[in-house]
């Protein structure tokens, strides 16, 4: 079965809503809500396709965009590549040329619509910001909270909570404290036992690649609607996020990195072949910082991770 390759499109508007349209009844997966977009026709370029079907069924001509993330998926009647590209400027008013009802909704709001499978990851990525701030692990508990009050303000809008020098009643009482101050604001991603899953319910969960080999196999331990993540450096783990359900993983270290020193870097190029492989949200960690992200977005990633090149310096 040949895989039918589409480019989409996550637009966003001026106020950061992002467009999507409804699939009329007779489409496949028809009565779903989808991210626009088309085939890429023979010989057409991704880009080309993405500008001329957003033309064809909305009325724009773009003006700004990147790729976003590729997502390789088999229904039991088709398979498809989804060749994703965020738009982030246009011109014209977006209408439905063909008829078809649209929406913009808040990227909170995005996980209330019902979407066809594929278009899954898609809704992660377009939720998911390009920086990931991981807090550093040789901090007292007043240092911690002070830089995350610094970095939610400053515009970080994903936090994990890494201390693993805590022993556990700490880390628990610190992490009280993180949840309310990246409520409304941050997504907090947390690090622990599963037995403490259903203590911190506003946070998500970041899985190490030791409990992703230990769990993957149990699938995904809390439902959809909680962010959970996992420490990947290889294909197999890869394979296991993927297995488990994952929403998004970090892969490292893209670069030599003075934390660890001795683990082999994968480089970019290695990076880019293992993103190619894998259909959900991957942020690169590993002597990657803000200056990368542009890289990392070539690269097919959502963005980069790390500690000290987005901690919150004074």
């Amino acid at each position: 079965m040949k895989r039918i390759h589409v480019a989409a499109a996550v637009i966003r508007g001026t106020d950061g809503k992002i467009l999507i349209a409804r699939r009329a009844d007779k489409q496949h997966q028809g009565g779903l809500w989808e991210f626009p977009g088309g085939k890429v026709e023979p010989a057409e370029s991704v880009e080309a396709a993405l500008s001329r079907e957003l033309h064809e069924e909305l009325g724009i001509i773009v003006t700004a965009a990147r790729p976003l993330i590729k997502i390789k998926h088999d229904y039991p009647d088709k398979q498809v590549l989804l060749d994703v590209w965020e738009v982030s400027s246009f011109t014209g008013e977006p209408h439905g040329v063909e008829g078809q009802p649209l929406a913009w909704v808040s990227q909170r709001e995005l996980a209330e619509y019902e979407f066809p499978a594929a278009n899954r990851p898609i809704v992660a990525a377009a939720r998911l910001p390009g920086e990931y701030l991981i807090t550093p692990d040789d901090l007292d508990t007043p240092e911690l909270l002070r830089g995350i009050r610094t970095a939610v303000p400053g515009g970080i809008k994903l936090v994990q909570l890494r201390a693993p020098n805590m022993y556990d009643p700490k880390y628990r009482d610190v992490a009280v404290d993180a949840v309310g101050l990246c409520a409304g604001k941050a997504q907090l991603m947390l690090k622990g036992p599963r037995e403490w899953l259903g203590d911190f319910p506003a946070a998500g969960w970041h899985l190490t690649s030791e409990q992703l080999r230990k769990y993957a196999s149990k699938g995904r331990p809390f439902p959809e609607d909680r962010w959970l993540a996992a420490s990947c450096h290889d294909a197999e783990e890869l394979s296991l996020a993927e297995q488990m359900g994952v929403d998004f993983v970090t892969l490292s270290p893209v670069l030599p990195t003075q934390s660890h020193p001795d683990a082999q870097p994968l480089g970019w190029e290695k990076a880019r072949t293992l993103i190619e492989g894998f259909s959900k949200p991957v942020y690169l960690l590993g002597g990657v910082g803000p200056t990368d992200r542009q890289h990392a977005w070539e690269c097919g990633a959502q963005g980069v991770a790390g500690i000290r090149a987005f901690w919150p310096q004074g």
